[in-house]
């Protein structure tokens, strides 16, 4: 009989010295992905292969085969694999996370571990993330697990609900911290998968992009840094702007800043911005593109200098 287990692989990528998110991420990735169906298809985090130039992975029983992204969903933060070579093992079915309640028991499996770590559901709530991420259902649970990332989180019934993407405090009401996991819920992709197989993404309009970290602190809008050749970076936004309104629209929170960009049109749409740098109002306007264009683009042209 097939365990949950059985499902799961070891991932491991190279990216270039040079790839845009090579500081950011580093060139050796690596973590776990989970067949979700008998083809093969493995779903994984993103950014575990974001810009990878190769992909291995490895199966339980120690078989290895090369692989190569069939989608790359940067709205959800999932990524879609295929192995050049059958694997041995069984797959997980995808389940709905909007069915687990808060507090049920639930079980991580990752990589080289056939015994599942145990954990619950602590809350279903929005993520935002400073590179331009929004989950309006993201999944926490507790207590954290280490080997996070791509890690198939199943429910009672065995299905898979989440993948595995961040370790992070987690906040009682009594203030109480304690380290927790984000998964990403299963069901932002799995309605969607022959699509992504056949067109390398979903098949809807791509949200404007400016390739900035935006980060909340302390109040305000920081931005923390710009990729090269991004709209922020060739608008002039620079590290240390705070961010104080899109389209003459105040802006308090990182998901507010998000959704307001996204509201404006798809990508290359026109984003007004206004910052203060070092105590000075400046509007900008960033021509928006597509990030997943833009990825493509900077791979086929090279590092910009």
């Amino acid at each position: 009989m097939q365990t949950p287990s059985e499902s799961v692989v070891h991932v491991q990528s190279r990216v270039p010295d040079k790839a845009m998110t090579a500081d950011l991420l580093g060139t050796e990735r690596s973590g776990s992905g989970v067949r979700i169906r008998e083809d093969g298809l493995i779903a994984t985090v993103g950014y575990l292969v974001l810009e990878a130039e190769q992909i291995w992975l490895k199966s339980g029983d120690g078989r290895g085969a090369g692989a190569y992204i069939v989608a790359q969903d940067h709205d959800s933060g999932i990524a879609l694999l295929k192995p050049t070579l059958p694997l041995p093992g069984g797959h997980l079915v995808p389940g709905s996370s909007s069915d687990i309640a808060v507090d049920e028991r639930l079980f991580v499996y990752r990589n080289n571990q056939a015994k599942a770590f145990k954990c619950s559901l602590f809350a279903r709530q929005e993520f935002a993330g400073r590179w331009e991420y929004l989950l309006d259902q993201a999944l926490f649970t507790s207590p954290g697990c280490n080997d996070w990332a791509g890690a198939a989180l199943v429910n009672q019934d065995g299905e898979l609900c989440g993948v595995g993407s961040l370790l992070l405090e987690l906040h009682h009401d009594d203030d109480d911290e304690l380290l927790g996991n984000l998964f990403i819920p299963i069901d932002t992709v799995s309605p969607y998968l022959d699509e992504m197989c056949e067109f390398g993404q979903r098949r809807v309009p791509s949200r404007p992009w400016l390739g900035a970290l935006i980060q909340e602190y302390e109040g305000k809008l920081v931005v923390t840094g710009v990729y090269p050749g991004c709209p922020a970076h060739q608008a002039g936004i620079k590290p240390g702007d705070i961010v104080l309104s899109v389209d003459d629209e105040p802006v308090y929170t990182l998901s507010g800043v998000f959704r307001k960009v996204w509201s404006l049109g798809n990508a290359g749409v026109e984003v007004p911005l206004l910052v203060t740098s070092a105590g000075n109002l400046r509007q900008y306007r960033l021509q928006s593109c597509d990030r997943s264009i833009f990825y493509r683009s900077v791979a086929a042209a090279g590092p910009v200098n």
